[in-house]
């Protein structure tokens, strides 16, 4: 192969190329790749940092339901109890009002029976005075005594 001035111009040519390529036009695009390449990678740590974090606020969010629920629960079974409590006490206070109203009832009934008995001893007496008297103002003989003693039930 022969070598003359074009080959030569050629390969100078060429080498300026390249010079001028690596000095100039090789380093920026090595930047813009080298920023690219960084963009990516800090995209795909955020992605995964996104990830933690989704995964952090899952957990956090089911924690937050989870107490949610147990408080509710609690706040349930509380009100129930208070409930439970609640009829308890008006059971308990509606038993006693009526064990005193037996109670009021029972001695009103025991005074009236008392009251009914003074005012029948009071009527026997009347009677037995009214018996004794008619007695004692005639002569009293067998059969005057049955008249007598049946009239007195008549009047009773």
């Amino acid at each position: 192969m022969e070598i003359n001035f074009t080959l030569i111009g050629e390969m100078i040519t060429f080498a300026l190329f390249v010079w001028f390529t690596m000095k100039f036009i090789w380093p920026p695009v090595t930047k813009a790749m080298a920023d690219r390449q960084k963009k990516i990678a800090d995209g795909l740590e955020a992605a995964e940092h996104g990830k933690n974090s989704l995964e952090v606020a899952k957990k956090k969010a089911s924690q937050m339901l989870t107490e949610t629920r147990k408080d509710s629960s609690q706040i349930i079974d509380e009100a129930n109890s208070r409930a439970v409590k609640i009829v308890d006490e008006a059971k308990a206070r509606a038993t006693q009002e009526g064990q005193q109203i037996i109670v009021n009832a029972q001695s009103e009934i025991d005074l009236q029976v008392e009251r009914t008995k003074e005012a029948l001893r009071k009527e026997v007496v009347d009677i037995a005075m009214m018996g004794a008297s008619k007695i004692l103002s005639k002569d009293v003989d067998k059969t005057t005594h049955k008249k007598l003693l049946d009239e007195l039930i008549s009047a009773i």
